[in-house]
This record gives structure tokens, C-alpha cells and sequence, in this order.
């Protein structure tokens, strides 16, 4: 048998682009660790690659020799695609190996379709599409429909009928005139789908720059920034809109750079603009002394209690918001559009946004609330090591509840933090640093920082914002209040 990521031809098996996450489309090759001619054995790691959300290796499901990479390092690849071949039969392969190349034709595929991951499948004739232009409807019917069932997300056109004339299933051609009673459904995959849905945007109103007039993310997330009337659908007889003009294929290197959006800076784009459209911010700010604070951060790391543990303000300034989310539970929520309920959570997945060479990352603590001090400590450091080498498992960036962001390390006062899609609460820490206060009625130097919450105020109004930072910030201040208080 094969698994849904490989299929067997002969002896030789093709391994494709699994999803390594949930949903996620594409990914791309960062390094392959094999070569053809390799001996590779089930459960070997053969690459690494890089979806939207982190870094991942992969590893081979079964035992042989590798007779071909698909796939050059640098290139990003839809989930589905076949990217290493192997030949499990012990024999020599029947073509010579040959290294990736950026162009390749794709081998022949049995009739019907393959299935993949993500709920879309490898249409049954070739997979470079045909360029949209006009052609006879009968000769255009068919490839039509297997583009428009690939992006619905089935293995067939909906509602084949069988034309007298034609004498095969017929089906509206995208970008052609409808027949009467019936309306050409916009190219794109579910994701996009989801996401136009996500941001209230009429699919049929978005001009598409995609290859053959599949609508993307960019497309959506523009026309929800800037909404624009729907083009106009050109009629049987008309020629196809133009394409959108592409950017200059030269530029001065010597003045310019340019660099490809993808991976995670490309899924952080379309998550911080989904996010600011989508949830109406808030933002509050308080200026607290902390040198208590700072004073019981040394004394902890004298502790055998956190011997060999990363002990630091922000442990503190985490454990500090778990409190004060203990005490006001109805900021620890998400809005549910699709069913118009609030939902309340009775645990705390506390996210930690780190910057990271491919881009920012939020990471979060599974059930931070029922840690322990050196608990919390422990997963700290272990959650910041990770994300420094790049290893970050996409199940570690889901399900996050509430997140705070450490601008501080880079100097910075404070800044208007915009929240991490389905939470309702983000903590923005500042620097901290010697500054003059009023202490005990005279002016002294003291440890002071400026603490920043943003928040969902669809469900977060500014009475229960303003609690919840302002008791981080006592906590802060008097950090006996974590006994007191718990």
C-alpha cells in the first residue's frame, strides 16, 4: 500500500509534499540531506523545508535507494507535489539519476485523481495548466472543469451533464460567458476561500492576479484594504483582460534589494493585516516602577530552586499576567464570527512573540496557568532556544490564548501592539531602566518601564482592559502580591 504522500510506480515509490501543518498549501526546500544513488531507510530524514509557520524536516516512510531529487533547494512547492523519488525494488533504476533542475515535466498519472493532504487533488492530466484564452467552448469544457474542481476542493466538476451536441460533461468555462440560470465561480483554493470569507470580501469582486486567473491571498487581503468595483466579466466573443503588469525584470542591484515574500515573513504579512482589519484594537499604557521586581529576579537566581534555569524580568512579567488573568477570566477569550459567540478559556496558552532570522514567530506555553515558578522558567527557556535555532514546530504556534511581546530588548519605550489572530490580549514590555521617581515622597532613581496591552474590544471593553494591565502592574511593582494574590 502507499500512504497519501507517496505512490508506487514499479519498484520506484514518489514521495510528495506532505502538510506538516494544518491547511498549509506550500513549502519550501531549504536543504536536501541526500543525493541520488543514497541509501535512505524508513524514518531517515531526507530534507528540511519551510512552510508558513516553521521549519521542518522531513523524514522517508520507507527503505531504498534514491534515484531522484524533484526539487531544487531554494524552490517553494504546493503540498502534493512529488519531490523525491526512491527505488525500493534493490534494482538500478531505469533512468539515470540526475540532479534537480528549476523545470522538469511531470511523469504521466494514471486516470483519476491522486489523493493529498489538503483536500485537493492532483488533477489527472498534466499539472501545467493551459493559458486562459478564447477557445472553442467544446474544446474548452473539460480542462475547464478539472481547473475549477482542483480549486473547489473535489475530485470532479459539480453537476456533469451530458451535452446532446458535445457528448461529453459539460461545464461552464471560467472566464467565458455563463450559460442562462448559471454564474462562473471564481478561481481560488479553499484557504483563499476561507480568508475572503474571514474578511467579509465577494470573491467575485477581486480582479485576480494569479496564473491563469487564480485569485491569492495578496489579491484578497488588497481588496479588503482597499476595496475596488468588480471588474467587468468580458462576454464570449470579447479577448481576456489583460494581465497585471509585471515588476521590471531589471533593477540596479547596486542600489536595490530585492527579496522574495514566503515562508513565515509572508504568513506573518497576511496574519498581522487579517488581524488589524478584522479585530478592533485598543490599546492602554501604564508606567510602573519595577525595581522590586528586579531586586527578586537576582534573588531567584541565587535559588536552588532555579539552579541552571533562565531566570529573567520577563519570567516574572509572564507569571504577573497569568495572575492577572486569574483574576479577570473573561479577557482570556476569542470571537467566534461564524457561530457569534464569545468563547471563554479556562486555560492559558501564553504565547512569546520571537524575533527569529526567517521572521517572527509566536510560540506559545501549553496550560501556563497550572505551572509552577520554575515550570514556567524551564518552558521559557526551552521555548526561546527553540525559536533561536529555527526548529519551532507549527503545533507549537497553535492554540495561543493571550501573547507578550519583549520590545524592550531592542531599547524601546513601548509601542501599540497589534494582537496575534484569534486571541483577544497582547502585553507589550518595554525597557527597563534607571529613571527618576517619586519614591516614598522624594525623587530617587528607580527601575521604571512601560507596560502596553492591546485588545480585542469587540469582547474586551475598557473597564476589563484597564484591570488586567493595571494588575500586572501591581504585581510589578510588589511582587509579594504573586503570593497574595494566587
Amino acid at each position: 500500500m502507499t500512504t497519501m504522500t507517496e505512490r508506487a510506480v514499479g519498484s520506484v515509490r514518489e514521495f510528495k509534499m506532505p502538510d506538516v501543518g494544518e491547511g498549509l498549501t506550500e513549502a519550501e526546500i531549504l536543504k536536501w540531506f541526500v543525493k541520488p544513488g543514497d541509501t535512505v531507510t524508513d524514518g531517515q530524514v531526507v530534507c528540511e523545508v519551510e512552510t508558513a509557520k516553521a521549519a521542518v524536516e522531513l523524514p522517508i516512510p520507507y527503505d531504498g535507494v534514491v534515484r531522484d531529487l524533484r526539487v531544487p533547494e531554494g524552490t517553494t512547492v504546493d503540498v502534493g507535489t512529488v519531490i523525491i523519488t526512491v527505488d525500493t525494488g534493490g534494482g538500478t533504476a531505469a533512468e539515470p539519476a540526475r540532479q534537480p533542475v528549476a523545470a522538469e515535466p511531470e511523469p504521466e498519472q494514471p486516470q483519476g485523481r491522486q489523493p493529498v493532504l489538503v483536500g485537493y487533488g492532483v488533477a489527472a492530466s498534466s499539472t501545467r495548466r493551459r493559458p486562459r484564452k478564447a477557445v472553442p467552448e467544446a474544446a474548452a469544457a473539460e480542462p475547464a472543469a478539472a481547473l475549477q474542481a482542483e480549486l473547489n476542493g473535489s475530485g470532479r466538476a459539480s453537476g456533469p451533464e451530458t451535452g446532446p451536441e458535445t457528448g461529453r460533461a459539460g461545464s461552464t468555462a471560467p472566464g467565458r460567458a455563463s450559460a442562462p440560470g448559471t454564474a462562473a465561480r471564481p478561481l481560488a483554493k479553499p484557504p483563499v476561500r476561507k480568508l475572503a470569507k474571514d474578511l467579509g470580501v465577494d470573491l467575485a469582486a477581486i480582479t485576480a492576479t494569479g496564473p491563469d486567473g487564480v485569485i491569492t491571498r495578496e489579491d484578497v487581503h488588497a481588496a479588503a484594504a482597499t476595496p475596488t468595483p468588480a471588474a467587468p466579466e468580458p462576454s464570449a466573443g470579447s479577448p481576456a483582460l489583460a494581465e497585471p503588469a509585471a515588476p521590471p525584470a531589471a533593477y540596479d542591484t547596486a542600489r536595490e534589494t530585492r527579496v522574495p515574500i514566503k515562508g513565515v515573513r509572508k504568513a506573518t504579512a497576511a496574519a498581522m493585516v487579517g488581524s488589524a482589519f478584522t479585530a478592533p484594537h485598543v490599546t492602554e499604557f501604564v508606567t510602573v516602577d519595577v525595581t522590586r521586581t528586579m531586586k527578586l529576579v537576582e534573588e531567584l537566581k541565587q535559588d536552588k530552586e532555579f539552579e541552571g534555569l533562565r531566570v529573567n524580568p520577563l519570567l516574572l512579567i509572564s507569571k504577573a499576567l497569568l495572575v492577572a488573568i486569574r483574576r479577570h477570566p473573561e479577557i482570556n477569550a476569542a470571537w467566534d464570527e461564524a457561530a457569534q459567540e464569545i468563547v471563554v478559556k479556562h486555560y492559558v496558552n501564553l504565547g512569546i512573540a520571537a524575533a527569529t532570522p526567517r521572521g517572527l514567530i509566536v510560540p506559545n506555553i501549553k496550560d501556563a496557568h497550572a505551572r509552577t515558578l520554575p515550570e514556567l522558567a524551564r518552558s521559557l527557556g526551552e521555548l526561546v532556544a527553540t525559536a533561536r535555532d529555527g526548529r519551532t514546530s507549527p503545533a507549537a504556534m497553535r492554540g495561543g490564548t493571550v501573547t507578550i511581546t519583549n520590545v524592550g530588548v531592542f531599547g524601546i519605550d513601548t509601542g501599540t501592539p497589534i494582537l496575534n489572530p484569534g486571541e483577544s490580549a497582547i502585553l507589550a514590555v518595554g525597557a527597563i531602566k534607571p529613571q527618576p521617581w517619586v519614591h516614598k515622597g522624594k525623587v530617587k532613581p528607580r527601575q521604571v518601564t512601560t507596560l502596553a496591552l492591546s485588545f480585542d474590544h469587540r469582547l474586551v471593553d475598557g473597564e476589563l482592559g484597564s484591570k488586567v494591565l493595571a494588575d500586572v502592574a501591581a504585581v510589578l511593582e510588589r511582587p509579594k502580591r504573586l503570593i497574595s494574590w494566587a
